[in-house]
């Protein structure tokens, strides 16, 4: 008996997930276990297996294109059984481009059928006509490159397969006609699209104000020479000078709860645990997983715990739920190793506060006795919400941080 192929839910807050490839196609035979599909949420990607061995006798739904969760893809079972009572609702489930991408084609189709040939039909463009074969129209798309400007090399200027093959992979993206402005065109990747619209709403729709300060780090560099030694010897957990300053942060939280807050509107939720969100820079872009109940972990816990989230960010296999704005209480933004000297992070709402942690640099001080000399200091910029919290309170918080910094306590065993 044929089985659908269901796009699988990946949290309680994912509503629908993008097809990124198909790693077998109609008529292929697989087993109970092999990956069928790879598709990606608003920030991770994952792996569809087969539940069952057959053939997969229909695919419903492809490459680019934005499926809701529990939604039926495909169909397995044995050579000839049906399949059209598991085909979803009409196209409008797909994503836009793709629907986009369908009536052009069928606009296109109607206006040029009775110029097609053997390699294919001519199409329209607003300016002129461009001819392009359907197979070099399908890899340009696949591959994000415009074929509007491309000079084609095939009969009559046409646009065929090798002209997009010499394409894929260079940095102008195509070919320019004759006169043409060079430039290049990519199209948004649905990360991006979500970090847009996520960076714009938090702008849009809060007070957010930015004080920025400095922290004495002798103590720390001091204690991260230590752990290097140690770690030398074979001893120790590899603790990085970010983990000390997070585990600062949850010291100072927890001494300023309303800091630890959502601001919901017409209420404020001040958390009772310290949920700290670390900013990850990865190749698909910016990721902010949480590390709950962050204040219940030592300082080696927390480093383990923080590089763990930031390697599954990276490989792309973290948990969606950890991923939403709301599973952190407060966040971390560290852009010190970019030797950033000062920057103002945007909040990731409904938090009240973000810390931004800059370069260490080294800056004048009296040392005591009438000497002065040139001390490492690192700046540390909060920005907070002036709709949940006032300058006094983010001040005195910003002023804590930095104290837990300088007066850090951390016994190397």
């Amino acid at each position: 008996m044929a089985i659908p192929v269901i796009m699988p839910r990946q949290g309680q807050s994912v509503e629908t997930c993008i097809i990124t490839q198909w790693n077998k196609k109609k008529g292929d035979t697989v087993k109970s276990g092999d990956i069928l599909f790879s598709y990606e949420t608003d920030k991770a990607s994952f792996d569809a297996e087969a539940e069952r061995d057959g053939i997969l006798l229909e695919v419903f739904f492809h490459d680019g294109d934005e499926v809701p969760v529990l939604t039926n893809v495909g169909v397995i079972g044995k050579d000839g059984e049906e399949t059209e009572s598991f085909r979803p609702g009409l196209g409008e489930t797909k994503s836009q481009g793709s629907s986009a991408q369908r009536q052009t084609q069928g606009s296109t189709e109607q206006i040029h059928k009775s110029v097609e040939h053997e390699h294919g039909p001519v199409i329209a463009t607003s300016s002129s006509r461009l001819r392009i074969s359907p197979r070099a129209r399908t890899m340009a798309a696949k591959h994000g490159i415009s074929p509007v400007t491309i000079a084609g090399s095939g009969p009559n200027g046409r646009i065929i397969v090798r002209d997009i093959e010499s394409l894929i992979g260079q940095p102008q993206g195509y070919v320019l006609a004759s006169g043409e402005m060079q430039h290049e065109d990519k199209k948004l990747s649905n990360v991006r699209k979500i970090i847009a619209r996520t960076m714009h709403a938090s702008i849009s729709t809060s007070a957010q104000l930015t004080h920025h300060m400095s922290a004495d780090v002798r103590r720390l560099l001091s204690l991260r020479n230590k752990i290097k030694t140690e770690m030398d010897k074979g001893a120790g957990v590899k603790i990085t000078l970010n983990d000390m300053i997070c585990f600062a942060v949850i010291r100072a939280l927890e001494k300023a709860p309303e800091i630890n807050s959502h601001f919901l509107g017409e209420s404020i939720r001040t958390f009772k645990k310290v949920h700290l969100g670390l900013a990850v820079d990865t190749p698909r872009g910016l990721m902010v997983p949480a590390v709950q109940n962050a204040g219940d972990l030592s300082l080696n816990g927390l480093s383990l715990r923080l590089h763990e989230v930031a390697d599954q960010c990276r490989k792309g296999n973290i948990n969606p739920e950890l991923l939403a704005s709301a599973a952190a209480s407060f966040t971390v933004s560290n852009l010190g190793n970019y030797g950033v000297e000062m920057f103002t992070p945007i909040i990731n709402l409904p938090q009240v506060a973000i810390l931004g942690v800059n370069t260490i640099m080294y800056r004048p001080a009296d040392l005591g006795n009438g000497i002065f000399g040139f001390i490492p200091m690192i700046g540390l910029s909060l920005t907070y919400d002036h709709r949940a919290v006032d300058g006094g309170p983010a001040t005195l918080f910003l002023k804590e941080i930095k104290n837990q910094i300088e007066n850090f306590e951390f016994k190397i065993s």
